[in-house]
C-alpha cells in the first residue's frame, strides 16, 4: 500500500510561510535542492489543496527551465512535471497540465489513491495535511526544518484533534544547518 507523507520546509518555530506568504526565508542551496530532486522522484503523486497548487504551478512556467538556471532546478522542473497532482479545491474551475481536480471526499479519493499501485503520495498544504491527519490518513512526516524563526505566519500544522506517537526513521543534516527528519506513525 502507498504510503501518505507530509513534507514541507519549516522554520524552527513551526511556520510554513510568513505572515505575507513568502518563502523567502527559506535556505534553499544546490545541496537540498539535489536532496529534495530524490525524494521527488520516487513520489507517484502529490495531493494538493487550492493554495499550494496554485504556488506549485510556478515549476510549469517557463522560468525553471530557463536554459541559463542551475541543472538542479530544470531537473526539478521535469521531475515535478511528470508526477500526477491531484487537487482538492471547491473553488478552482479547472486545473492544468498533469493534474486532476477532486472537489469533494478527498478521504475517499486518498483511500482509493493509497490502495492503487505506484510510488508514495506527497501531500502540500497544511490544510489538507490536518484534514488528511484528523482522518488517520498521514503515514510520514518528512520535515526540513531550517534554522530560522518567523515568529508569526502559516503554521505547518493547523489545530488537528488528534494525538499520534511517531518514530524518527531518518535524519539528514545539510552544510547550511537545515535538518531533514523523518517521522513514521509509531504503530506503522
Amino acid at each position: 500500500m502507498r504510503k501518505v507523507i507530509y513534507a514541507m520546509m519549516v522554520t524552527v518555530d513551526g511556520y510554513i510561510a510568513a505572515p505575507d506568504d513568502s518563502l523567502e526565508w527559506g535556505i534553499v542551496d544546490e545541496e537540498l535542492h539535489r536532496f529534495a530532486n530524490e525524494q521527488e522522484r520516487r513520489m507517484g503523486g502529490h495531493l494538493y489543496g487550492r493554495r499550494m497548487y496554485e504556488v506549485m504551478t510556478f515549476w510549469s512556467t517557463p522560468a525553471p527551465n530557463d536554459p541559463s538556471a542551475p541543472d538542479y532546478i530544470r531537473e526539478y522542473a521535469q521531475i515535478w512535471r511528470a508526477i500526477p497532482k491531484i487537487v482538492f479545491s471547491r473553488t478552482l474551475e479547472s486545473v492544468e497540465g498533469n493534474a486532476r481536480l477532486v472537489r469533494d471526499n478527498a478521504a475517499e479519493e486518498v483511500m482509493k489513491l493509497k490502495a492503487q499501485p505506484g510510488g508514495d503520495l506527497s501531500v502540500g498544504g497544511a490544510g489538507l495535511a490536518a484534514s488528511l491527519t484528523h482522518l488517520d490518513l498521514i503515514d510520514e512526516y518528512h520535515l526540513y526544518i531550517h534554522p530560522v524563526t518567523l515568529g508569526r505566519g502559516k503554521r505547518m500544522f493547523a489545530e488537528v484533534e488528534r494525538t499520534s506517537n511517531l518514530r524518527l526513521v531518518d535524519t539528514h543534516r545539510f552544510g547550511s544547518g537545515v535538518m531533514f527528519l523523518r517521522y513514521a506513525l509509531a504503530d506503522g
